[in-house]
């Protein structure tokens, strides 16, 4: 089985603005520089032959390459618990607009979408359940710079789970022209 997800790699400078702003925050598993990334579409586990499927029918997006610019610190809650810190961007529009033509591109490759509302961002730290921050967020601190970035291609992901967290494994890259 495979594990795959379809992302967006942030530029040097988002990267290097979000490395420099992780830190401060107990209990964290900070994101390095390899894990960074914007999720266009989490497709989950898939055998050998719907992999296929996928990496083809992704082939076929056409869209501009997208712009937009870090934008503020959010988090996502389980269970009334602190569970990833994540940073937001603007505009949303055109990230949004690709994520719309990957969606329709895995529909075509029978995957399911899945139901939970779209929220471009990317995850910057991730709390295990008995490490929840407690306290006040540093939210001045982790908030980056707001820095400016272009996506030239879009990037299907294999995610191999471990004990120290995920590694992702770029699969197959396609352009935005």
């Amino acid at each position: 089985m495979f594990r795959l997800f379809v992302a967006l790699k942030p530029s040097f400078p988002m990267r290097s603005a979000l490395l420099d702003a992780m830190g401060g925050v107990p209990g964290a598993r900070w994101q390095d520089d390899e894990q960074l990334h914007l999720t266009l579409s989490f497709i989950g586990d898939v055998d050998r032959h719907q992999a296929e499927d996928i990496a083809a029918a992704l082939g076929n997006v056409r869209h501009p390459p997208v712009n937009f610019t870090l934008a503020g610190l959010g988090s996502f809650d389980r269970r009334d618990r602190i569970d990833s810190l994540w940073v937001g961007i603007t505009p949303q529009d055109e990230v949004r607009s690709l994520h719309d033509a990957v969606l329709r591109a895995l529909a075509r490759a029978g995957v399911k979408p899945e139901t939970r509302a779209y929220l471009p961002h990317i995850t910057i730290a991730r709390f295990s359940r008995g490490q929840a921050p407690t306290g006040p967020i540093p939210a001045a601190q982790l908030t980056p710079a707001p820095v400016e970035g272009r996506c030239e291609h879009f990037i299907l992901y294999e995610s191999h789970l471990g004990s120290e967290g995920s590694t992702y494994t770029a699969v197959e890259r396609y352009p935005l022209v």
